[in-house]
């Protein structure tokens, strides 16, 4: 009898792994595939197992309970600053293939990859019913697309197995397949999967939150927008043309953003979703309230969590019993726009230099804590003020590791703390409709029509609670030409996804992280004098370090050596 492989299974350390049983719990150490997959309930165990994982890049404890990549942008400060941080090793730079000390890049997948296809060998012989036999291998196969999309983002083109399932002791030596190869076979799996599984509405009560024919269309278009942009749209590193078309597709080719268009269009088209949208009871209180419901018309695929206090105990400032691990940075800040949508460059905006935070897109105060911001203290039972200022007792600049003069509000609710007996009920958005929006609109600039990308940016900011004006443009210039477009749609992206694991991948994949995150973020020194603020922005003492090679993360240098056909990442 086999015993269950699912630990440490990725290619090129299958000889490696040792039996385990643990899909379930720690007591299903002696479970065999023979007993598993007898029996329907722990086959549909197996699959929500491979569930389990759909996260664990969003997750905001990703390294060392406390990291994650967002640390490693110029959007957030790490708490921390130990060499050894998992997330200073991403910004400083000191990352290679001998150390790589964030191994579920590649291993996360490529575990979950081994389980999709052990799970459709066997599905076969389980006791379900033929109609349940191929729902599940639909949302099997969605996974292992989820999952290989997650190894494409960091890596390029990687080995794809499709259904084969090795033994221990087998001798994996798998060579990469192209890029352009692995999309081609992640779009066309989605398209062969997604009239097979039901629509959200479709599905009943106790199944929400499963894979469904829109979570289909929503990857695609996220794949194909990659796939389209700089980075892997003939933006290789390197002169060798054999290693090129395994990172990237060989050229350049601007067909590609209308295939990305198209995609999106197919998700916007099929009326499955829309913006959660309130501004009745505030400006953008839809947009904060969209991370505290599980059951709302944009997500689209979410990892559904338990009531819990998780975001609060992660992002939450020091008198709120919270870890501020992450601190927004002043560029981040200033990338908001004011209540008008105009940037605070335009010297029509109405920006204030000495009241900064006045008029700001409502985006900003559901997305940020800054100076006398009103959050729950669990002491008063209240909304109590947040003082950043230097010298403020507990949560001011410069104390506790406070970096940035600021702390994060995206994701938590501002009526309960981290350390209060109250818990929020959320799941993590990982597809959502404002991101198929904004591919959209970036996919369509790109195919040399920005013409067409307004109407989706005025929905995004409509709902977001900035004013319309005389021309109902909500802030746009008319007009703008593909570059000017451009530079507003990534900004739009930048404030709309903060902290939703997309600015370490954007910044890559537009190629602009050697500009943006190479050198020292800026932060708000606030220094108060009787009953006056006074700002000053410095800049971090933390350097990050960003160079061409890091635009591709390095294969860890042990699956190279146990499988020596993959050639390695351009620089590495």
């Amino acid at each position: 009898m086999k015993k269950i492989l699912l630990i440490g299974c990725i290619i090129g350390s299958l000889a490696a792994c040792k039996p385990s049983g643990d899909f379930l719990d720690p007591k299903t150490n002696a479970l065999t595939e023979e007993t598993v997959f007898s029996d329907s309930t722990r086959t549909m165990s197996f699959l929500f197992r491979i569930y389990g994982d759909v996260g664990f890049s969003f997750n905001k404890g990703r390294w060392d309970s406390h990291g994650n990549t967002e640390e490693a942008t110029d959007d957030a400060e790490y708490r921390y600053s130990g060499t050894g941080q998992k997330a200073v090793v991403l910004y400083s730079g000191t990352g290679s293939p001998t150390n790589f000390p964030f191994l579920e890049f590649w291993s996360t997948p490529y575990t979950n990859i081994r389980r999709v296809n052990l799970l459709l060998q066997k599905l076969p012989q389980t006791p379900l019913s033929a109609k349940l036999k191929a729902q599940m291998a639909a949302e099997a196969r969605f996974l292992r697309v989820w999952y290989y999309n997650w190894l494409l983002i960091s890596f390029g083109g990687v080995p794809i197995i499709k259904d084969k399932v090795y033994d221990i002791t087998d001798f994996v030596n798998e060579p990469r397949t192209s890029y352009a190869e692995c999309v081609s076979y992640l779009t066309s799996e989605l398209d062969a999967i997604a009239s097979q599984l039901p629509t959200r509405n479709e599905y009943s009560e106790q199944d929400y939150g499963r894979i469904t024919k829109g979570a289909c269309l929503a990857l695609k278009s996220r794949i194909l927008l990659y796939a389209a942009s700089p980075l892997f749209n003939g933006g290789a590193e390197t002169q060798d043309a054999n290693l090129a078309k395994l990172v990237s597709n060989p050229t350049y080719d601007v067909s590609l953003w209308q295939k990305a268009a198209d995609a999106s269009l197919a998700v916007i088209n099929s009326g499955e979703y829309s913006l959660y949208k309130d501004n009745t009871t505030a400006p953008g209180y839809g947009f904060a309230q969209v991370f505290l419901n599980r059951v709302n018309t944009e997500y689209i695929f979410f990892q559904n969590r338990a009531a819990n206090r998780d975001m609060e105990g992660f992002y939450n400032m020091p008198t709120r019993g919270g870890g501020y691990n992450a601190m927004p940075t002043q560029n981040l800040v200033d990338a908001f726009p004011m209540k008008n949508g105009k940037a605070i460059t335009d010297p029509t905006s109405g920006y204030d230099v000495n009241n900064p935070y006045k008029n700001r897109d409502p985006r900003f105060a559901n997305s940020i804590v800054y100076n006398e911001s009103l959050y729950y203290l669990a002491s008063s039972n209240t909304l109590s003020p947040v003082y950043t200022y230097e010298g403020a007792a507990s949560d001011g600049f410069t104390l506790a590791g406070q970096t940035t003069g600021y702390y994060t509000r995206k994701l938590c609710d501002v009526n309960i703390s981290s350390n209060s007996s109250f818990n929020a009920n959320r799941g993590w958005p990982l597809l959502r409709y404002a991101e198929i929006l904004l591919n959209y609109a970036e996919a369509i600039n790109e195919a040399g029509k920005p013409d067409l990308a307004y109407s989706k940016l005025i929905e995004l900011r409509d709902r977001a609670g900035i004013e319309p004006g005389a021309d109902n443009l909500y802030g746009l210039k008319a007009g703008m030409t593909k570059e000017e477009m451009r530079e507003v749609i990534r900004n739009e992206r930048r404030i709309e996804l903060a902290f939703e694991d997309h600015r370490w991948n954007d910044i890559r994949r537009w190629k602009t992280a050697m500009v943006v995150s190479n050198g020292f973020n800026k932060r708000m020194r606030i220094v108060k004098t009787g009953n006056t603020y006074t700002y000053q922005v410095t800049e971090s003492i933390r350097r990050h370090n960003f160079r061409p090679e890091m635009y591709l993360l390095p294969i860890p240098d042990a699956e190279v050596r146990k499988a020596p056909a993959m050639l390695q990442n351009p620089g590495w």
